[in-house]
């Protein structure tokens, strides 16, 4: 009998400890106690990467032991021992690293220093790999959330450096919400392979690695002000009065030559110079903006997160409507294992908007990105009108 209970004890202990257990994580800036946006969570045991929201927030679920891994270029890395972790809304604190003054670090031509940089990311990001990636898009309508959708994707990577193809499987996705008839197609979210395609091969700097277009633009290279292991280059259109003008912001390995993040903005006082064509159809773009993360994690380099917006007006027959639409990638896991699939397995629809709801769990909450409450309201409203 004693022998029963003891084995029934031992059972139960080990039940519990296999558990999955949900633990919320909220990064700070211990000078500031403000929260540390985009700041990557590294569950070691598992390898899956998470980035924290705009309140310094990650969420997942762990099943066992794992000490968990916190990085962000402006500050230092800290690694949280499993063992002082607490399950709801646990607060680590990163501290600043030293600022450096900016200073110009390179006298070589920044455009061939750029060209350099770009063509060896291709490089890297071309090899044979596959990501899983938390996708998710919201849609306004004349300043009004209108519609939204997310979905858990895997990425196969293949080709090579001068062409790069990505095979996509959706795991899950969900829609909310409702988009009149009058708005086209085309205005239904992104291209979802076209969009991971462009990250991998860098079509986005094709306007500033133009040797003839190198008097056109101002490159400026510093020193990155709180990592001495990155530079920073911007680049801005020196002729003003073009109707839609780009201006760059390039955070760089100068060692291993690789892009870590960059930035692509055009700002709205550019936008005033454009005239708006009363065409029914017509496009005016009002915003836009691209920001583009990558991980270096020894010799793997990949997408890390994505977060692009665009706002236009579309000319109909008897009104201007205002489109707004915000989408994000979020890398949750990278491996060089090819994954194996039917051709009928494949999604070959430019959005997850073209997917029947496919929901077999709460994959939103172990994504990679926790939803801020702001979110979470809108996303549940947009549920409810359904």
């Amino acid at each position: 009998m004693r022998r029963l209970l003891l084995l029934s004890i031992v059972f139960f202990s080990v039940s519990v400890f296999a558990q999955n257990t949900e633990y919320s994580i909220v990064v700070k800036d211990i000078e500031t106690q403000l929260p540390i946006e985009n700041a990557t969570v590294l569950i070691m045991k598992t390898k899956q990467v998470l980035l924290t929201n705009e309140e310094g927030k990650v969420g997942f679920v762990l099943n066992g032991a794992s000490n968990i891994q916190v990085s962000d270029i402006d500050y230092e890395n800290l690694t949280i021992r499993w063992g002082t972790l607490k399950d709801n809304d646990f607060v680590v604190y990163l501290k600043n690293k030293n600022k450096l003054d900016e200073i110009v670090v390179s006298r070589e031509n920044p455009q061939k220093t750029l060209q350099k940089i770009v063509s060896n990311s291709i490089k890297k990001l071309s090899t044979p790999y596959r990501l899983k990636v938390y996708v998710r898009e919201f849609f306004m309508l004349d300043n009004k959330y209108s519609y939204y959708n997310d979905g858990l994707v895997n990425f196969q990577f293949s080709g090579n450096e001068k062409k790069i193809k990505t095979t996509l499987l959706v795991e899950q996705n969900r829609s909310y919400g409702l988009l009149e008839t009058d708005i086209s197609t085309d205005l239904r979210g992104y291209n979802l392979n076209n969009i991971m395609e462009n990250y991998s091969n860098l079509k986005y700097f094709d306007p500033v690695l133009d040797s003839k277009k190198k008097k056109e633009y101002d490159f400026i290279v510093k020193g990155h002000p709180n990592n001495r292991n990155y530079h920073v280059m911007k680049i801005t259109p020196l002729d003003s009065s073009k109707k839609e003008l780009e201006n760059f912001e390039i955070i760089y390995d100068p060692e291993k030559k690789v892009i870590i993040e960059f930035i692509i903005s055009t700002t709205p006082q550019n936008f005033d110079k454009i005239e708006v064509k009363p065409i029914v159809g017509s496009k005016n773009i009002t915003r836009s903006f691209v920001k583009v993360d990558y991980r270096l994690d020894g010799e793997n380099y990949y997408l890390l997160n994505s977060n692009e917006e665009i706002a236009y007006n579309i000319i109909l027959k008897d009104k201007v409507k205002n489109i707004q639409v915000r989408n994000s990638f979020i890398t949750t896991n990278f491996n060089k294992q090819k994954f194996t699939y039917r051709e009928s397995d494949v999604f070959k629809e430019k959005t997850l908007f073209n997917k029947q709801n496919k929901i077999l769990t709460n994959y939103w909450d172990i994504s990679g990105f926790t939803a801020t409450d702001q979110e979470k309201a809108i996303i549940s409203a947009l549920d409810f009108k359904m």
